[in-house]
């Protein structure tokens, strides 16, 4: 038995760790926190300076027993992930064990390969306090929101709802969104093209000036068509134009590029990227492909960019090689200390991946492979050449962009590339046809989860580590809801944010939000002390809260919904939550709460009802189902035959892979029952698709302590 032991906190990190270390250490995991603020109790001393109060979390107690049991005698290294919620697991873990706080027994690792492991190992360092204390002050500021908006949120709405510092602040961005596109008035233009020999130019200048698409109007358009019949070649620009090699991804820029690519939400991106890290079972053993996937420094290190650059001299050729010494355009508050996200390994190419990993991990790790790779590798390069027609007053102008050398884009192909077009010499040329189409100003788009990742990192709202739980607890509380992959904020979301913007200001103001982000860093940098920022919030807190407690916050909100009678439905809130009321007749209607709706002007302004196709299928006859609004909310009906679905689970049967509709028992308990009449699964639990890495059994859907996991019944353990 090994007289040395790491602890780290995934059984899957453990397992490729053991397989590296061959016997050397005993590896065993925490299964994430061991310990943590009470659930059923605020937790926290006010008066006592925010003192918390951290008991072994429920169901952990037979872990932390068996650690303390295998500790017992032997040197203890605590190899945690090297994030601020690691640097915490370490020291909760330190704690329990009674280890000494100025021991080095605290190892990290960017990767985990032999050498790093090795090297890390070697290097054991004391735990960095200053990290621990800024991932406690975010605890505490998070338990001091949720634990006291919450329940006035239960009081006035309906119980189950919350209020998260970061996830607050996220739902006010989506919902000023919505607003802005309501307001939105189109304006109508014209785009007017000339077809010049061969050539599409555009309308650039009036007597000189630029013109843009949207000052055209028909009037404009039908007198140019008119005035020109032919035109002069004006001018001829040339120039080289290098299209720069891409940075290597952050945790934000591989969330939105896994969600424009492939239609990923945040949160399995992250999923996929924390098992690739970890490692996987594959045919050649338990193995780790790419390094830590939370973080925001795009920097790389010497022995990755050297393995990276000599695998594309030898299969591309040394003109592939990028030369230059691009600077890191470091934002703000970066842990450079980290790298940013690259495979492992070059020479596990994304052909080799396809053969070791399922078909969702092995498309992530290419997409990963292919951007490191191209990171490294030289500009590509164009001649663009530029031609001004005139003809009187007018102006058209083309551009022609050939590739001289790809360079990045032999790997990314990005763009295809264009075949040569003769330049014309002639002195005028005649205009061979137009293009003249009418369109309108579009309004502000919604937000996808690839631009609402991009918005929260522009605004330093949350840490890239924290997108994919705000974005999946918005939609999981109903607040927004997920429509072609738009972000549309629902009537529960809206009066949220109404309520939380007249009693709790600073909770959604977006300014606010990223200062309290800059003093966390400042905690973990050792400029501030921890109480000093809980200090801070809560003075303008308590004073917010006082009010929101003594006074009462009625929903009586009037609506855009018509009433039989001719008035306009109310909106109010009873005992099973939000619904409507007519003040002339008294008529009701129940409201679901994820009925798409904003708050303008005083008034809740409600989607009007269209009957939208589903994306399933009807599984009796294969017709077509239409999305329908009842008393309790959202259900199918088919075109064709006729018949209703509450909706479906995620998953697909684990016996018979048919589809497994959502029903409700006669109490109103939610089970899952196979569509498909010769099967006979049943569960009270929702299938997903995914299966245990341990037993191989289907997983789960559940919720534990207010957020959903995958689980597995047999080996009765949540899944990584």
């Amino acid at each position: 038995m090994p007289k040395r032991l790491i602890i780290v906190e995934s059984p899957a990190k453990a397992k490729t760790i053991e397989s590296i270390l061959h016997g050397e250490y005993e590896v065993i995991s925490s299964s994430g926190h061991v310990r943590d603020l009470p659930s059923k109790r605020f937790g926290v001393d006010i008066d006592k300076n925010f003192q918390p109060e951290f008991k072994i979390i429920d169901g952990k107690e037979k872990i932390v027993k068996e650690i303390s049991s295998k500790a017992r005698g032997k040197e203890i290294l605590l190899a945690s992930d090297i994030d601020r919620e690691g640097e915490a697991i370490a020291w909760h873990l330190a704690e329990i064990l009674n280890i000494p706080k100025e021991e080095k027994n605290r190892i990290v690792f960017n990767e985990i390969t032999p050498n790093a492991i090795k090297r890390a190992v070697q290097n054991p360092r004391t735990i960095d306090m200053n990290k621990v204390e800024a991932q406690l002050a975010r605890r505490i500021l998070d338990r001091i929101v949720g634990y006291r908006i919450s329940p006035i949120l239960w009081k006035m709405l309906r119980s189950g709802l919350s209020a998260g510092r970061v996830q607050s602040a996220a739902l006010r961005i989506i919902c000023d969104r919505e607003v802005q596109r309501y307001k939105f008035k189109p304006k109508k233009f014209w785009r007017v093209q000339a077809e010049i020999d061969g050539l599409k130019a555009n309308l650039a200048r009036i007597n000189g000036k630029k013109i843009k698409p949207d000052e055209i109007t028909q009037d404009t358009a039908m007198k140019i068509k008119n005035a020109v019949k032919e035109v002069a070649v004006k001018e001829v620009k040339r120039r080289e134009v290098r299209k720069k090699h891409p940075e290597p991804f952050i945790t934000s820029t591989l969330q939105q590029e896994a969600a424009n690519r492939f239609g990923f939400s945040v949160k399995r991106t992250m999923q996929i990227a924390q098992q690739l890290y970890e490692g996987v079972e594959t045919p050649e053993g338990h193995m780790a492909f790419i390094t830590y996937m939370r973080t925001d420094s795009t920097r790389i290190s010497e022995t990755a960019a050297k393995m990276a650059k000599n695998y594309i001299e030898k299969h591309f050729g040394k003109e592939y090689v990028s030369t230059s010494k691009r600077k890191t355009k470091n934002k703000k508050n970066i842990q450079d200390a980290h790298e940013a996200i690259r495979p492992t390994d070059v020479e596990i190419t994304p052909e080799k991946a396809k053969k070791l990993l399922k078909k969702e991990y092995a498309t992530l790790y290419e997409l990963i492979w292919k951007r490191f790779m191209a990171s490294q590798m030289s500009d590509a390069r164009y001649e663009e050449t530029t031609i001004i027609f005139e003809s009187k007053e007018y102006e058209f102008e083309t551009k022609i962009e050939i590739r001289t050398f790809d360079g990045f884009e032999s790997i990314l192909r990005e763009s295809k590339p264009k075949s040569k077009v003769n330049i014309p010499t002639a002195k005028t040329l005649p205009v061979t046809s137009w293009n003249i189409n009418e369109d309108e100003t579009k309004p502000p788009p919604r937000y996808t989860e690839a631009t609402m990742v991009k918005t929260l990192e522009s605004n330093n709202i949350g840490r890239p580590s924290t997108y994919a739980s705000v974005i999946s607890t918005l939609i999981d509380r109903k607040y927004v809801i997920k429509r072609s992959r738009e972000l549309l904020p629902t009537v529960l979301g809206s009066t949220v944010n109404y309520f939380l913007k007249e009693r709790f200001p600073d909770i959604v103001n977006i300014e606010f939000t990223a200062h309290m982000e800059e003093s966390l860093d400042e905690v973990e940098n050792g400029k501030k002390h921890w109480s000093e920022v809980l200090k801070e919030f809560y003075e303008d807190f308590s004073k917010y809260l006082e009010k929101a407690e003594s006074v009462w916050f009625s929903i009586d909100i009037e609506t855009n919904v018509e009433c039989s009678c001719g008035s306009t439905f109310n909106m109010k809130t009873g005992r099973y939550g939000l619904y409507l009321s007519c003040p002339s007749c008294g008529k009701t209607m129940s409201l679901a709460p994820q009925t798409p709706g904003i708050f303008l002007n005083g008034k809740m302004i409600l989607e009007k009802q269209t009957h939208k196709e589903a994306d399933n299928k009807c599984p009796s006859c294969g017709g077509t189902l239409e999305v329908l609004f009842g008393r309790y909310g959202e259900y199918l009906k088919c075109k064709n035959c006729g018949k209703t679905y509450q909706g479906f689970a995620r998953g697909k049967c684990p016996k018979c892979s048919s589809p497994v509709e959502r029903k409700r028992s006669k109490k109103g308990r939610l089970f899952f029952k196979c569509t498909n009449s010769s099967c006979d699964y049943m569960s009270w639990n929702e299938p997903s698709n995914q299966r245990c890495e341990v037993c191989g059994e289907p997983l789960v859907y559940l919720r534990r302590k207010g957020k959903e996991v995958l689980y597995c019944p047999k080996c009765k353990k949540v899944a990584k």
